[in-house]
């Protein structure tokens, strides 16, 4: 065999197995919506937090949406969703209540239970210290357990919050890095999870 062809078969296994390796070291990205409800702005500086967070986990892509303009495949397409309110009358908006009536009505989850088993996790943000947002984020949970889901917490016992009024006016940095550490740690678990599921 001459030496220009065993070269050129030399050349082909190494490329093919370069190429294996890559395929292997390279599985789809984890995808992460977060989605929120805003009027004053302060629950969106939130969730542009959340999606910091979520950006620090390599292999991950964050999705960044109002409530109103999730779609279907937007959800079905996610490993995780990260939902934020701010707090109406002690609980989550009206407009975040619609988003997950529209998880049953509009994107038919139900039967199937097809969040089931994607990563789940809610912020808030509030006027006043006990406004409602352990509600908020409990109530936002509910609807995560409610479809399956695995909820996690992170950046605070149920999520990450913020107070906006009072003595705490607007979003301070302790918030926004609670609400950077909610997108890690989602991220880190979802993370984990698709590894395990591709095993």
């Amino acid at each position: 065999m001459n030496k220009p062809l065993v070269s050129l078969l030399a050349f082909a296994i190494i490329f093919n197995i370069a190429s294996w390796s890559w395929a292997e070291e390279a599985p789809p990205p984890v995808k992460v919506l977060v989605t929120y409800h805003s009027v004053s702005g302060n629950t969106e500086r939130m969730a542009e937090a959340v999606v910091e967070g979520v950006k620090l986990v390599s292999g991950t892509q964050a999705m960044l949406k109002r409530v109103g303009q999730v779609t279907a495949e937007d959800l079905f397409s996610s490993d995780a969703v990260i939902v934020g309110s701010p707090v109406y009358w002690s609980n989550m908006s009206g407009e975040v209540k619609t988003f997950f009536d529209n998880w049953q009505f509009k994107f038919g989850v139900f039967p199937e239970f097809k969040m089931k088993n994607k990563v789940g996790a809610a912020f808030a943000t509030g006027g006043q210290i006990s406004s409602g947002k352990e509600i908020t984020m409990l109530t936002i949970l509910a609807a995560m357990l409610g479809n399956q889901m695995i909820v996690v917490s992170g950046g605070g016992a149920f999520g990450a919050s913020a107070t906006t009024e009072g003595d705490s006016p607007g979003i301070d940095k302790k918030e926004l890095a609670d609400a950077k550490a909610l997108g890690r740690r989602v991220a880190e678990v979802a993370t984990l999870i698709s590894r395990a599921s591709s095993r």
